[in-house]
């Protein structure tokens, strides 16, 4: 994706200032010989710009929930990582659940989730009066709804009801709208992308890793699974699974690795390559969670769980295809790990509550960091709407086809190896539905979904509450106190914060 990557995530920084928020004084007065909102985009290759920039948003560093992977670190996953000090008051929190208001990186994903919002809406209402060829038109106006309702389905889970947002020119001080409204507005957006996106087969070279047909239906699948709503959740995972479009990595480590970078397995992803910054097309995303230490792969936050790491299956080869323990090899290099960091701590009782240990799904083989920001995120992986129609299959009473997409899971993870991982036969329901909430963990551990499905199937209490997580509160972050001062009063705080 090396070359489409720096065509769709690499903006232009005049376009990027342009279709930002926080622009009023730059756009109070037309600017000769540069562009501004009154003229921008009028043009076919300004649509095309205007579209591309909307995916550069996802390879920001605060669209990944404000910097830092807090959505492993608020599970039963992962813990803080990184040294024990290095950004205590500021990640260690989320470990927790004792973060606040204020709290940092909440601010910062809220508004970068609003800039992305505003390049996909100066898509949306600026792209129709271009003269140009119809059908491209209609896929630039698809794919900037595809990312809108995807921005905005990070916003609901986060938040629940936020301010929507349609316009480049909204008026100020938005009151929330309702959780039910948000998911509204998300489901009309990503209808019309999977009515109107091209198939993945249909697109060019050049154009791998924008949206397709099969992202939007997978996407959802996903919506409608958090919705509850598993009549729809069944009928788009099938529909993605029925396209033949997809399928999943022989080697369970290429599902996230380089060596599947835009792939059978990837239904949708965020390019990146490899330089040290995000302007000139990098991600700091791996670099975040890279190998601390020896070698120097980059600041190791997000480190697997004690639990997580007793919760796998004997002889499941996702296990070292999701953790790296010291003294691992991997691609030639020994894994020596962070001198100033314990390689075991235990409690006061002797037991073991932390052992040094990093994510092998941000893995890209190199010799220093700045390859780690090439790293490409996998948002939808074919796996995983596998395990949704199996999940939704399962509350809508089909069992039988249920264990049909989980075992097709398993049987890639055993990798040809019959001796582990047998199929899973039960056919009731509860104890399914506990056996394929399970396999997500571990078929998407470390990628930020744990958490998420804690809350969504209503175990969050019972599994985290020993972390510190209260029910009625922790379901939803808090609005970041800086919003509800700028709003006046508008903004109204979640539940119990």
């Amino acid at each position: 994706m090396k070359a489409f990557a720096k065509l769709l995530f690499v903006v232009p920084a005049i376009l990027i200032l342009l279709i930002s928020p926080g622009c009023k004084k730059f756009l109070q007065k037309d600017l000769q010989n540069e562009l501004t909102q009154q003229s921008f985009p009028t043009s076919p290759a300004d649509a095309l710009m205007a579209t591309n920039a909307t995916y550069e948003i996802l390879r920001d560093w605060y669209y990944n929930s404000g910097g830092y992977p807090i959505l492993d670190i608020m599970s039963d996953d992962a813990r803080k990582g990184s040294n024990p000090d290095d950004q205590l008051n500021y990640v260690g929190p989320y470990d927790v659940f004792t973060f606040s208001t204020s709290q940092d990186g909440l601010d910062r994903w809220w508004n970068t989730l609003y800039v992305g919002v505003k390049r996909a809406n100066v898509v949306i209402q600026f792209v129709p009066a271009i003269q140009m060829d119809n059908a491209l038109k209609t896929r630039y106006l698809a794919e900037a709804k595809f990312i809108r309702g995807l921005l905005y389905f990070d916003f609901v889970r986060a938040w629940g009801g936020v301010p929507i947002v349609t316009t480049v020119n909204p008026p100020q001080h938005l009151a929330r709208a309702s959780k039910e409204e948000v998911y509204a507005l998300i489901l009309e957006d990503l209808q019309f992308a999977a009515d109107n996106l091209p198939l993945r087969s249909e697109y060019t070279a050049v154009n791998v890793g924008r949206a397709t047909r099969g992202a939007a239906q997978a996407l959802l699948a996903r919506v409608y699974l958090f919705m509850h709503d598993y009549i729809n959740a069944e009928k788009y995972a099938l529909e993605v699974i029925n396209s033949a479009q997809y399928g999943l990595e022989p080697v369970y480590v290429d599902a996230s690795g380089v060596k599947g970078n835009n792939g059978i397995e990837s239904i949708l992803e965020v390019g990146a390559i490899q330089v040290d910054n995000t302007g000139g097309g990098g991600s700091q995303y791996g670099n975040v969670q890279g190998v601390r230490g020896t070698p120097n792969r980059g600041w190791g936050f997000n480190r697997p769980s004690v639990d997580f790491r007793n919760s796998y299956e004997s002889g499941d080869p996702r296990y070292k295809g999701t953790i790296i323990n010291l003294g691992d090899t991997i691609d030639g290099v020994v894994i020596l790990g962070d001198g100033p960091t314990p390689d075991v701590t235990k409690d006061s009782l002797g037991n073991v509550i932390e052992v040094e240990c990093y994510t092998r799904k941000v893995w890209v083989p190199g010799e220093n960091t700045t390859t780690q920001w090439g790293f490409h995120r996998r948002l939808i992986r074919y796996a995983d709407v596998l395990l949704v129609a199996a999940e939704a299959l399962n509350e809508n009473g089909k069992p039988a086809d249920a264990l049909t997409y989980l075992n097709m899971v398993r049987a890639r993870a055993r990798q040809g190896n019959n001796a582990i991982l047998p199929d899973i036969t039960t056919t009731v329901k509860n104890e399914l539905s506990d056996i394929i909430l399970l396999e997500r963990r571990h078929e998407l551990g470390m990628e930020g979904w744990r958490f998420w499905d804690l809350v969504r199937t209503g175990k969050a209490a019972t599994v985290l509450g020993p972390l510190g997580f209260v029910a009625g509160k922790h379901e939803l972050l808090p609005i970041p106190q800086s919003e509800i001062d700028i709003s006046q009063g508008t903004l109204t705080q979640n539940p119990n914060w």
